[in-house]
């Protein structure tokens, strides 16, 4: 078997294990297999030395890319209208595997995203590494902008509707502290509720860009709607809130550090969070400070209980 052809068997490997997780309802996983299969269907078609594929495969190639990436975000917003369901992408298998004799118009009106990083979970804290050690040699990228889809809008999603005895949580986040927060390119906050192990019980959310700085804050004042009654989050529960930002040297958004909120931190009025270095511990197992400076994220936390 021909290089290009294994190259085609391990996508498709990958393709029927996302969507598979998919139809188990194991939306995580799921999410997972489809962002590392969009990052290495993106890396084919951004590749110059490559001559595997034609100019015309390629942009199929971008297309279902980015049909995986509009099915991954259905899954962290499942209340949108718009949702690209699975049994869409399901019926993108046949091009998969036989993307080297596909002859025929894509079926969804979609286009390829130009030369943008798509990060396999993990990989960005490399990146990061990476370009620590550029600045270090001198080395570095051209200062070009391209294409990128910050979280312009957010992902917000709406209160839940009340229950007799139960309580929802509304969390503003007011603002974050940081020492280079004017240098901060499009900066949103990720908000995830997780389990001891790990694993998402909420849809994840995404603020809108920040637009107001002030010395050492970014201003959000935004919020969020936990999308669970709290009598019926696990014991050890946590919020987690990651601070994101552009960075147009390498062509990506990246999580710059993270704070979080235990269960038995949630009480009306002011609360302000400690924030931690990267990469997000979701576990909490091992954690280090941002800075000793005392800069914080400053939330307000209402209760709505009937």
């Amino acid at each position: 078997m021909s290089d290009v052809n294994k190259t085609i068997q391990k996508w498709h490997a990958s393709f029927r294990k996302g969507t598979d997780f998919d139809s188990w309802g194991q939306l995580v996983e799921a999410i997972d297999e489809y962002q590392i299969l969009a990052r290495q269907l993106q890396k084919e078609v951004q590749s110059t030395n490559s001559s595997n594929f034609t100019e015309d495969q390629k942009k199929t190639l971008g297309k279902f890319a980015t049909c995986l990436e509009m099915r991954s975000a259905a899954l962290q917003c499942t209340q949108s209208q718009e949702d690209f369901k699975l049994e869409d992408l399901k019926k993108l298998e046949p091009i998969i595997i036989n993307i080297l004799t596909y002859n025929k118009d894509f079926p969804y009106d979609v286009q390829p995203v130009p030369l943008r990083k798509i990060l396999a979970p993990g990989e960005e804290e490399n990146l990061e590494l990476e370009e620590e050690e550029d600045a270090a040699t001198g080395m570095g990228y051209p200062e070009a902008f391209t294409s990128r889809v910050p979280a312009l809008q957010g992902t917000l999603l709406p209160r839940l509707p009340s229950e007799p005895g139960m309580t929802l949580l509304t969390l503003k986040i007011e603002k974050i502290g940081l020492k280079d927060a004017g240098q901060c390119i499009d900066p949103y906050m990720t908000v995830r509720v997780k389990d001891l192990n790990g694993i998402d019980l909420n849809p994840v959310q995404d603020t809108p860009v920040a637009t107001r700085k002030e010395d050492t804050y970014i201003h959000f004042s935004v919020d969020i709607e936990i999308q669970r009654h709290l009598e019926r989050l696990p014991k050890g529960a946590a919020i987690f809130f990651e601070f994101k930002h552009y960075k147009p040297k390498k062509r990506f958004t990246s999580t710059k550090c993270f704070a979080f909120m235990e269960m038995d931190e949630i009480k009306p009025g002011p609360i302000v969070i400690e924030l931690y270095k990267k990469p997000t511990d979701f576990k909490r197992k091992k954690l280090n400070l941002l800075t000793k400076k005392p800069l914080y994220l400053h939330l307000h936390q209402t209760l709505h209980k009937e």
